[in-house]
């Protein structure tokens, strides 16, 4: 076996007598053009749509969603596949995205998403990939046909020039405002958006125990019964409740605070004279007074209107709760300085007071990219770090 091995080796290392180095030279420069060649054509038959929806996968569920939107028919004709999307344009960066491909393959093989229900459960952890990859590189592929220098902002309605103005200057990724743009978002998007992706994994291990006093993450659904049938309105962010009694996967809990003494007192307010939003009630809890028991009123000086203090004990599931609201505060706080440190110096937390806050948060929210929940947790942060209760900048 070794003299066979060395006679090989005698054979490829030896001069050739008989061909001449140019010869060699272009044998190997041709047998490099057919390598490369056939290299690139296999190369670009994995860059094609058709090869994107060869398995069920694709086929049977975004590229069934891409279908009704815009980037597949719109009045100029031009339509965007999916590798115009998912494979960056530059060679290099082209075959790292096959290479990380190549995951996508042992998925295939071994069926984790070949069936609609596994999709669905797995669709935000793919969707965050890709969200990930593209904020990354600064949504290169939407760049490559989308380009801010091009943009002719006054034929755009005014709302969308002072964002995309804005997202201009800063060069911004697309992907930070148009998640969704071509395919629909998964259901469970806010357990991973804004605050919530690093608030969620924490409230998994909260402890639903009588007597705990607990703040919810987001916006949370309140019932009237253990069943979780019966809608009785809806928790905000950064909300306190008190846990009463569990029944598995279901706690009751107490809520407190104030109401306004006109209509049907719906909002449950944290404290009085401040709006400062815990819960919103249905019409029909609101105003049964065996689900809500109201207390003292008293008449707000500044707008004369009566206020009546109430609690109310309510359904909910055991999810979306943390013990310590520190850890909303200090999320929420660095989302406000992150995002609304882009365009200029944000106001201090205590510039303005807690009933003046919401004007002004909502007067500049359109220039930033918060979904629902995330807006609602900064707003009760600013409004609990008010002037009301730290009076220090004036």
């Amino acid at each position: 076996m070794l003299s066979r091995i060395l006679s090989y080796w005698r054979v490829v290392s030896t001069p050739a007598k008989h061909i001449s180095l140019g010869v060699l030279t272009l044998g190997g420069f041709l047998a490099g053009i057919i390598f490369w060649g056939g290299f690139n054509t296999a190369l670009e038959a994995t860059n094609t749509e058709t090869f994107c929806i060869s398995c069920h996968e694709m086929r049977d569920n975004v590229y069934q969603e891409l279908q009704q939107t815009v980037h597949w028919s719109n009045p100029s004709g031009v339509r965007a596949t999916c590798p115009d999307c998912h494979v960056p344009h530059n060679w290099t960066d082209k075959i790292a995205r096959k290479m990380q491909a190549s995951k996508e393959v042992w998925g295939t093989i071994f069926g984790t998403i070949n069936t609609r229900e596994k999709f669905l459960a797995k669709r935000l952890e793919l969707a965050s990939h890709e969200w990930k990859r593209l904020s990354a590189n600064g949504s290169l592929e939407c760049k490559n046909c989308h380009d801010y220098g091009s943009m002719k902002f006054e034929a755009m309605s005014k709302n969308a020039q002072a964002r995309m103005h804005r997202a201009a200057e800063n060069d911004q990724s697309c992907i930070d405002c148009h998640k969704g743009i071509a395919h629909q978002l998964p259901e469970n998007m806010s357990a991973a958006s804004g605050a919530l992706a690093a608030l969620q994994p924490i409230s998994e291990g909260t402890n639903y125990e009588s007597g705990a006093e607990l703040y919810s993450i987001r916006k949370l659904p309140l019932y009237t019964d253990a069943s979780l049938q019966q809608t009785a309105g809806q928790l905000n962010s950064a909300s306190k409740v008190s846990v009463v009694k569990r029944e598995g996967d279901s706690i009751l809990v107490e809520l407190a605070g104030w109401r306004k003494k006109k209509g049907f007192g719906r909002v449950i307010n944290a404290d009085f004279g401040r709006n400062i939003r815990e819960a919103t009630l249905t019409k029909t809890v609101s105003t049964d007074t065996k689900l809500v028991s109201g207390f003292e009123i008293k008449e707000d000086d500044l707008t004369g209107l009566p206020w009546q203090r109430i609690s109310t004990q309510l359904w909910m599931k055991t999810e979306g709760l943390v013990s310590n609201k520190k850890v909303l505060w200090q999320e929420a706080g660095e989302i406000y300085v992150n995002n609304c440190s882009i365009c200029h110096a944000q106001p201090d937390e205590n510039h303005f007071n807690s009933n003046a806050w919401p004007g002004m948060f909502y007067g500049m929210i359109s220039f930033v990219n918060l979904d629902d929940d995330t807006q609602d947790l900064v707003l009760k942060y600013l409004q609990n770090h008010s002037s009301d209760f730290d009076d220090s900048a004036h």
